[in-house]
């Protein structure tokens, strides 16, 4: 099997209409993905105590980071509502990031157990609804017309250029994700591919560099949680903090 030749499990033209298509490994790992973060929760806040030990000290010391962030961009009173969205960011992107790594599924030359972050409308769907919750935070917390009027000041020219910098955060926002992780995975399958292909060189030289890639991707992806999850909180302070 040529793994430098693979595809994507794609349907196209779905229900007739041509522009529609679905990725079913994408289908297939955004369940499995959410279904991780949810049981891990469940199994690490089984059994609470006062003394917090394994699973759920480290769960509250993910907790203390995730406020460290919101503390970092806004004052605690405004953004402690922001404290379940950062921490279920940090932890979905951080776990879409690394099932990837760990390993790469194959069914004949479809790539269907991946990182679901290594594709461009996952990150930018997950930027596209961060943007959209600032807006709906902003407009919530200062009223609409106050917010509103936040976009021509301190001149009414600004107009333009604050709703171009709207489009250019959830695009940076997203692609910066989906750079990252799918350009890994690609050098990963690279050397997945010279280690099954390359004959007794390539099982010689592939497995050092394989586990070298790995570790270092294993570092980008918590890496990457951490900016999408502070850039979050950034935005977000930007539109419900009254001195930005």
């Amino acid at each position: 099997m040529n793994l430098d030749h693979h595809t994507n499990p794609v349907v196209e033209n779905v229900f007739g209409i041509s522009w529609l298509s679905f990725n079913l490994s994408n289908v297939m790992m955004i369940p499995i993905v959410s279904a991780i973060v949810f049981f891990f929760f469940l199994w690490a806040s089984r059994n609470l105590q006062m003394k917090p030990t394994g699973m759920q000290n480290f769960v509250e010391w993910l907790i203390d980071f995730v406020k460290g962030i919101i503390n970092d961009t806004m004052d605690w009173k405004t953004g402690k509502i922001f404290l379940p969205l950062g921490l279920t960011l940090i932890t979905y992107i951080l776990i879409s990031n690394l099932v990837g790594v760990a390993t790469l599924g194959f069914v004949g030359q479809d790539l269907w157990w991946k990182s679901p972050t290594a594709d461009a409308t996952l990150t930018l769907t997950l930027s596209a609804m961060v943007v959209l919750l600032t807006h709906y935070y902003g407009v919530k917390t200062k009223g609409t017309k106050a917010y509103l009027k936040e976009y021509v000041s301190p001149v009414p020219i600004m107009l333009p250029f604050k709703i171009i910098e709207e489009f250019t955060n959830t695009l940076t926002l997203g692609l910066r994700l989906f750079g990252n992780i799918y350009a890994g995975e690609v050098l990963l399958i690279l050397l997945v591919g010279l280690g099954t292909t390359g004959g007794i060189f390539g099982l010689i030289a592939a497995p050092i560099p394989l586990m070298v890639w790995q570790g270092f991707s294993l570092f980008i992806g918590a890496i990457q949680a951490f900016i999408f999850t502070m850039l979050t909180m950034v935005y977000m302070s930007h539109k419900v903090s009254s001195d930005h």
